[in-house]
């Protein structure tokens, strides 16, 4: 990609943050688009065999809140396309056979609007039929379960609820009091709330907390999902819940629960207790009380999401399916990289906000 190129892409990014809202389904609203250049810079070692390389990429289904333009990139590997991968999810896969260079640029135009689902509307129509592309979220996966302790936590977490919607804000409040933010969990942590529940240890991060939000849902009769993706601006409700620039260690999954009357609503518990660490407040403080109270139904899109994915598979790995896909896979002959510690994989992921026909850096 040259400069002329970098600039008819930019140009694309201008013409997707100037165009009017599309109309959509749900009762959310989306006012105060930011547009983001998102860019992946990967080097791989060129003396360990063939090399296969698969980065997740925006969703790329337009909605109320995060729309995309396709992604461009640069370099001379033998294979490379974005295209879907396991579920549904848009990835750009590479390969390299020979003792060229194997370095690649993926960039992409991203833009975001903060969500604000209408509560109201589903304490009305919380009752209402579920559709029937919503069913699939019930059920259980092979991380996910509904049976045993689940079932059993889920049933004492939501005594006393009468609607979907207490029963989800029940699930909710009972993750915020009783888990543990642990900042030295490398990634986003497993996912696995059986696991977590088992145990007694109810530390972890942000694919912990919404993988056991959407297990307690689900187990519930509410559908629930978790979002993977990653943040890509500075946070205007914490410094600790955003970050802009270098955001190669910015990934973070959150979760979404369906209610008839507001469709598909955000909930972000992971970050109010990763505030509560990292910021050093108790969960009684005043700033906190808000916070949890702000995530449940809103969304600050200083983050984007990559998938919904659960179990995803890889085309062409040797090593099978990966539990999310949220960040860079990659194998050098059958070994898998450390997809967890960007500088020996060895990548950087970059974050720019546009602005006008501009960057801000």
């Amino acid at each position: 990609m040259d400069r002329r190129d970098f600039i008819k892409f930019g140009g694309a990014g201008a013409a997707l943050m100037a165009a009017s809202p599309k109309g959509f389904p749900y009762h959310e609203e989306s006012v105060n688009w930011r547009g983001f250049r998102f860019s992946y810079y990967v080097e791989l070692p060129v003396d360990q065999g063939q090399a296969r390389l698969w980065l997740p990429m925006p969703w790329d289904e337009d909605n109320t809140y995060q729309r995309s333009v396709p992604g461009i990139w640069n370099g001379k590997p033998d294979k490379a396309a974005i295209q879907k991968v396991g579920g549904g999810q848009s990835a750009f896969v590479a390969e390299w056979r020979g003792k060229a260079p194997r370095t690649v640029t993926v960039s992409t135009i991203i833009k975001t609007a903060d969500r604000h689902a209408h509560l109201d509307a589903a304490k009305k129509g919380s009752k209402a039929a579920l559709p029937k592309n919503v069913l699939g979220w019930l059920k259980p996966t092979k991380r996910i379960s509904t049976d045993g302790i689940v079932r059993s936590t889920a049933q004492a977490a939501t005594k006393g609820a009468s609607s979907p919607l207490e029963e989800a804000r029940a699930i909710y409040d009972w993750v915020v009091e009783n888990v543990r933010y642990d900042q030295n969990i490398r990634g986003c942590g497993q996912g696995d709330p059986k696991a977590m529940l088992q145990s007694g240890r109810l530390s972890g991060r942000s694919a912990d907390f919404s993988a056991l939000f959407v297990a307690l849902c689900r187990a519930s009769g509410v559908p629930a999902r978790e979002l993977y993706g990653i943040r890509v601006d500075d946070s205007e409700l914490f410094k600790s819940l955003g970050v802009y620039g270098d955001v190669s260690r910015g990934q973070h999954c959150r979760a979404e629960f369906y209610v008839g009357g507001a469709g598909w609503v955000p909930v972000n518990p992971s970050d109010v207790r990763r505030a509560v660490e990292m910021e050093g407040l108790p969960l009684s403080d005043p700033k906190i009380v808000k916070l949890r109270d702000t995530l449940f139904g809103t969304s600050e899109m200083n983050w984007f999401v990559f998938n919904y994915g659960d179990e995803v598979s890889l085309p062409g790995s040797s090593n099978g399916s990966v539990p999310f896909f949220a960040f860079p896979e990659a194998e050098l002959g059958s070994k898998k990289r450390d997809s967890l510690d960007p500088v020996t994989f060895s990548y950087r992921i970059e974050s720019r906000e546009l602005v006008g026909t501009g960057v801000k850096f």
